[in-house]
């Protein structure tokens, strides 16, 4: 209890320490300056390179997390294909003009959670039933959140024998594609695990499993010396924070904290307010950056806490804050019109505000003292 009670005043603290307007040169201080959004589709590749040529570039960006998911045309699991996917021919156009600019590429495909989107089960359970954590809930009958199942997206059962054989394909073929050692495995928002219906998963302790599938993955990644990066979201204690839901768990994953490797990337999002939970992670020994949305003040907080973090740290600590990965949930293809066409924007709190207000704070020119 009294790790807890030190735990949250020393968060506390931190927060009014910290909010400081960003220097003119701080921002480019930063490891990390990055963008995580969905891959494009095929129509819209040719501004997609351009976006990352004429606008991140530019502005310093030096790393993109695509959401690939199933937008591939995967060799060694071609049922798993969206319809028109990208090519192998269309993702060394990304690495190329990436590679070119100075920016890693981390491609994304969902791992465990995030299988399904309101009525549509995506692509790995609907190929594969049997993988499913929870097949008695129907994705046919979801009627929006909140609603009598529980059902925001469904799992993958960890502990199924043949699921790894299918996913670790993949994660391996589309690594090759990118030409990277960085893998986003996603594994935010994980409501469905250790159900009491799973024949292998009843009775289980939810944050054992949960640390067991992100302990898999980083294993087999680290046998051609790759690294994991995965959403913070499970791993913050949402009762006590009292930050909730879905910025937080409240089906105890989050003891999965102190069960995990060290090496994992935590990617700490939080979009209503700039939460200072990358003090967390950090002195759990843990690389984060603080990933924003759509309100532009939060993000230029969250890069204002960032900096005051590495500058008021011990040398450890200071090199376990990383930086800022700004999100983007819109499609690729709106979002570039949104980008481009500020009148197409239909919500006064935009994704693409945010975007631009850091690409001016990376773009700012260092004070010559």
């Amino acid at each position: 209890m009294k790790k807890i009670s030190l735990l949250i005043i020393l968060l506390s603290f931190l927060t009014m320490y910290v909010k400081a307007e960003p220097t003119e040169s701080s921002a480019m201080d930063l490891p990390v300056r990055g963008l995580a959004i969905a891959a494009p589709d095929v129509n819209n590749l040719d501004l997609f390179l351009k976006f990352i040529e004429e606008e991140l570039a530019p502005a310093h960006f030096n790393l993109l997390i695509l959401r690939v998911d199933w937008n591939y045309a995967y060799e060694s699991h071609p049922e798993l294909r969206d319809p028109n996917p990208l090519t192998k021919e269309d993702v060394k156009k990304i690495v190329d003009v990436c590679k070119s600019n100075g920016i890693k590429v981390a491609p994304q495909v969902n791992l465990l959670g995030h299988q399904s989107w309101a009525n549509t089960t995506n692509a790995l359970l609907r190929e594969y039933p049997e993988f499913d954590e929870t097949p008695h809930i129907k994705t046919e009958d979801y009627t929006g959140w909140p609603n009598p199942d529980g059902l925001y997206c469904k799992s993958y059962c960890p502990l199924h024998p043949e699921v790894h054989d299918v996913v670790f394909a993949v994660v391996d073929e589309i690594l090759d594609a990118f030409e990277t050692d960085m893998y986003h495995a996603g594994m935010d928002e994980v409501f469905y695990i250790g159900e009491d219906n799973c024949p292998r998963c009843s009775g289980r302790d939810k944050a054992e499993l949960f640390a067991g599938e992100v302990t898999k993955i980083r294993n087999h990644l680290a046998l051609k010396n790759r690294r994991l990066m995965i959403w913070g979201d499970r791993l913050i204690d949402g009762k006590t924070t009292g930050i909730g839901l879905w910025e937080a768990s409240m089906n105890n994953t989050h003891r999965a904290i102190d069960m995990i490797p060290k090496d994992v990337f935590i990617c700490d999002w939080h979009y209503e307010r700039a939460e200072p939970t990358a003090v967390m992670f950090a002195m759990k020994g843990f690389d984060v950056a603080s990933c924003p949305w759509r309100k532009p003040d939060i993000a230029l907080s969250q890069l204002s806490d960032m900096i005051k973090l590495r500058e008021n740290s011990s040398p450890g600590m200071a090199d376990r804050f990383k930086g800022i990965i700004a999100t983007v949930w819109t499609g690729a293809g709106q979002f570039l019109k949104n980008y481009y066409d500020p009148s197409s924007i239909k919500e006064e709190l935009s994704e693409v505000n945010t975007v631009k207000s850091l690409i001016r704070e990376y773009s700012k020119k260092p004070q010559v003292n």
